[in-house]
């Protein structure tokens, strides 16, 4: 903080020291401090205090910068020792625990990059965070604004994904080093030798991921996985001349394979749509480079060991550090995770099986089991070329094939993940593997994983599966394949029962998932456990370090049932987009995230009882009365006006997923359901409204219950402990104060007030504008009903824990700034000169659109309705006499009212991303 200090001015300091003090003095809300924000700061066309506000909120987001870099710091633990030593010491635990050295050859843990809507801020400001949680004591640089300039595109997801990946796969190369060395030291030369480790692994599913999405051609993904073959040969090639060894065979081989990569990468079409030509060539391209190109890593393997002939101890040991990294991970610098969505399954088996029954029946469900069984009886592998991917119209389908030529003609030795959004019973799962044997893709290639989100397929999680494994197919498919993946998500879960409901229902499904393996006899199988989050706690990450969060998603009891039942298991956890990026930012933050996930599989926790599982009633209870309240909040129609009101404007868009449609018109979409919004700017709302529901919504229900048993769970159990740490987080970022605000500032009768107690009819005019505006969009109907329910429960829950958590001043003060932009936006809005209506816009919509905070749409027509100039046309001559004074545009509506419109809303956007680094994530 000292070099924030250093560089400020003396008089902004205090009067930010000024406004902070009085906010804690005040005792009606945020309403005093708004107020006298607006007194303070007035606007004018002579006295434009816009600078100074301007000023005092990027210094409060500058202090909330580094608070936020010195966190990203102790969350990965890079305080508490070198990256290398952790590393070191990791290592040579690891290889005491093992049996032998094969066991270190089976990845423990998995770091799976993903790339949803979280890049809010700009590049070279996400470096900057890195660098400053590398180095405490750097500069920090004075970004006249954290923003991105505009949304990221998925190439540029790519390119900032591989950047964290290469990052990863170099620290990677760094803990495998020590491992070797460690391993050398127990089993001697020859284990090094013949063992390539692979303890942690890494994924991506970015540009692989079109659950939700249209707008990625199964030629991108094509394309994308190139590249990363590429990014994978490219790095061993460097490697290998470092060590000074391009001249070998093995470096020749793998020069020759880069040539014929780029040479089927650069036939690969892009764009929207392509050819036949286009495909046609692509194709000849990639079979006619097809052996010079690789489709096995293992293909490499003996000219791995004919490039140690000769080495030093130093070379020979560098060089398995990379023979490790390579093998491990294939013909890509990291594997790769599908997904789709279970409907478009079922869309494929209906059109090619007929089968039409509805599979959330119960009463079908076992018609449609035989069917699809017999079907898998029945079945003939058909061939793929690439004239089917063409003509292909069901996109499960087409997904299928891309997978079956990816593993056919570009890394046939790399299992593809395929996960299955909201899956719904066995025949999702046997339907899937229906089809990808359909398509020729053999059982040990794909990794069917169904994905447990919703409230319904986490409940009947258990039956789902065992509907799978009563079905010979399933099981014949699980010894072939040897594993069984599973994904648990915390987006939609969350956001539908609560975050704290949601994680107690995953762990029941775990332990249930256990019973059932041994139930049927397949303890042999490998099981993998993929926690997708983000490094939010609104989608379910642990707010205080990266070891609290693997504990939480892997809690001790899980994972010592696992140990006791001899069943192998892979850990896999998320990092999403540019928060989760940041992780593995510099080499160092790589190395020590790295360590932490090497730590947490050396953890092997011993049976114990932690009280909350002793209190099973307590507990069903508990979690169940925050799954209850937090249902019915979704459903509180108060919720979705709050929602859309103007929270989708407060926040930038932060991802390459298409927008929804947007007409020209000046019309108000509101949502009427939460279930409209996607997760993560469901989650950006409630925070930029500074009220965490979907994490403490019910708690205090929940508490109240049973107050003793509360109190004693959060001394005693750690696991009850862990989940409390999301509440603490949440409460030290909500307040009451300011969702009232928010729920007074679109009350009617707020500005009628204004209105009555304005000095000049302008003013009044312009207050009595803005409450018909309001009473127009009806947030008021519902709003203030749903504000006392929430209020309701945060009384039953500071009863039951007073001493929990409040928001800072500082961030309260962000708050009512932005509140005070707001009203002088609504304003300048309100003046706006009256048009006649043009084909489907009013000025009553101009005015809605305003009070939504849709300032750019807004702008964007008022442009139009008014242009800045009228066109030149003084050198054309139309054959009649012509008035020759000039035609003048609109340019004291441009200079008065749309520019200061713009720089208002532009700041209003910086103190969400102020806000945001208090929260220390998007979303």
């Amino acid at each position: 903080m000292s070099q924030l200090s250093s560089r400020l001015d003396p008089t902004l300091s205090a009067r930010i020291e000024e406004l902070v003090a009085s906010l804690e003095q005040e005792h009606d809300g945020l309403a005093s401090a708004i107020q006298r924000i607006e007194t303070q700061f007035p606007t004018s066309t002579n006295a434009d205090t816009l600078p100074e506000l301007t000023d005092i909120v990027r210094t409060l987001r500058d202090e909330l910068f580094v608070e936020r870099a010195e966190n990203l710091r102790r969350y990965v633990g890079l305080q508490d020792a070198p990256p290398a030593e952790r590393l070191t010491n990791v290592s040579q635990k690891l290889v005491q625990q093992a049996q032998t050295a094969e066991d270190l050859a089976r990845p423990g843990i998995a770091a799976v990059f993903t790339a949803h809507p979280t890049f809010a801020l700009a590049d070279d400001v996400y470096a900057h965070l890195a660098e400053c949680a590398t180095s405490p004591t750097k500069a920090v640089e004075q970004f006249t604004t954290h923003r991105r300039a505009t949304p990221p595109t998925l190439s540029h997801e790519q390119g900032l994904a591989l950047d964290a990946i290469l990052r990863g796969r170099d620290a990677l190369d760094e803990f495998t080093t020590s491992l070797l060395q460690a391993m050398k030291e127990r089993w001697g030369a020859d284990a090094i030798a013949a063992i390539d480790p692979s303890p942690i692994i890494l994924a991506s599913w970015v540009g692989f991921d079109t659950d939700g999405r249209t707008d990625i051609g199964w030629w991108d993904t094509l394309r994308i996985r190139l590249e990363l073959k590429l990014a994978q040969l490219s790095r061993l090639d460097s490697s290998l001349s470092a060590l000074g060894l391009e001249h070998t065979a093995l470096a020749m081989r793998v020069r020759r394979a880069i040539q014929a990569v780029r040479t089927q990468h650069e036939a690969c079409p892009t764009g929207r749509d392509a050819s036949v030509e286009q495909i046609q060539h692509f194709a000849l391209t990639l079979i006619a480079h097809h052996e010079a190109a690789l489709d096995h890593a293992q293909a490499l393997a003996p000219l791995f060991r004919d490039a140690a002939s000769g080495l030093n101890e130093e070379q020979t040991l560098r060089l398995h550090t990379l023979r490790a990294g390579f093998m491990s991970h294939g013909l890509g610098i990291a594997h790769i995770h599908t997904r789709l969505n279970a409907a478009q399954i079922y869309n494929v088996a209906r059109s090619r099986l007929g089968l039409s029954d509805d599979p959330a029946l119960p009463r079908r469900r076992r018609v449609l089991m035989s069917k699809i069984n017999t079907a898998l009886d029945e079945l003939t592998p058909r061939p793929v070329d690439f004239g089917a991917l063409l003509t292909e119209t069901a996109s499960a389908a087409r997904l299928m094939m891309t997978m079956a030529q990816i593993l056919k003609h570009v890394d046939s030795g790399s299992p593809i993940r395929f996960l299955i959004a909201e899956t719904e019973s066995g025949y999702t799962l046997l339907a899937t593997l229906w089809l990808a044997r359909l398509m020729g893709i053999q059982d040990h290639q794909i990794e069917i994983s169904p994905l447990f989100e919703t409230e319904s397929a986490l409940e009947n999680g258990e039956t789902i599966l065992e509907e799978a494994f009563h079905s010979p197919h399933w099981r014949n498919y699980l010894r072939a394949n040897g594993r069984l993946s599973l994904q648990f998500g915390y987006s939609d879960s969350g956001r539908y029962v609560g975050q704290l409901a949601a994680t107690n229902l995953v762990e029941r499904l775990r332990m249930r998932t256990l019973a059932l393996l041994k139930e049927h006899d397949l303890e042999d199988v490998s099981l993998t456990l993929f926690d997708t989050h983000g490094e939010s706690i609104g989608r379910g990450a642990h707010p205080f370090s990266l070891s609290q969060r693997l504990n939480y998603f892997s809690p001790a009891r899980t994972r010592a049932a696992l140990h006791q039942a001899g069943i192998r298991h892979r850990v896999e956890t998320a990092f999403q987009g540019g928060d989760g990026y940041t992780l593995f930012g510099t080499h160092e933050l790589a190395s020590s995230t790295l360590a932490t996930l090497a730590e947490h599989i050396t953890d092997i926790p011993e049976a114990h009882e932690d009280p909350i599982y002793t209190r099973p009633d307590f507990a069903a209870d508990f979690f169940s009365t925050i799954a209850l309240d937090m249902a019915a909040l979704v459903d509180d129609p108060g919720y979705a006006a709050l929602l859309s009101a103007f929270g989708p404007s407060l926040v930038d868009k932060t991802g390459s997923r298409p927008s929804a449609r947007q007409s020209d018109a000046a019309t108000v979409t509101q949502i009427t359901h939460p279930s409209q919004l996607r997760a993560i700017p469901n989650n950006a709302i409630l925070q930029q409204l500074g009220w965490w529901a979907n994490v403490l919504h019910g708690l205090g229900n929940a508490a109240q219950r049973h107050p003793e048993t509360f109190e004693e769970l959060l001394q005693a159990s750690p696991r009850f402990q862990g989940a409390m740490d999301f509440a603490r987080q949440a409460l030290a970022h909500s307040d009451l104060d300011v969702l009232r605000a928010t729920i007074r500032q679109l009350d009617p009768g707020t500005w009628l007030d204004r209105a009555t107690q304005a000095e000049d009819e302008e003013k009044r005019q312009s207050y009595l504008t803005i409450s018909d505006g309001l009473e127009a969009l009806r947030f008021w109907t519902s709003a203030p009903a749903m504000f006392r329910r929430i209020q309701a429960d945060n009384i039953a829950l500071r009863s039951v824990w007073p001493e929990a958590p409040r928001m800072a001043a500082r961030e309260k003060l962000l708050h009512a700034l932005r509140f005070a932009l707001i009203n002088r936006i609504w304003l300048l809005a309100s003046q706006i000169p009256y048009f006649g209506p043009r084909s489907n816009l009013t000025r009553d919509g101009i005015t809605q659109l305003a009070l939504c905070l849709d300032v750019p749409r807004m702008l964007h027509i008022l442009e139009e309705l008014f242009p800045l100039a009228a066109p030149s046309i003084a050198h054309i001559n139309f054959g009649e006499p012509r008035d020759q004074e000039t035609t003048e545009g609109f340019t004291a509506e441009h200079e008065e009212l749309f520019r200061p419109l713009a720089r208002h809303f532009e700041l209003l956007r910086e103190i969400g991303i102020a806000i945001m680094h208090a929260n220390r994530a998007f979303g």
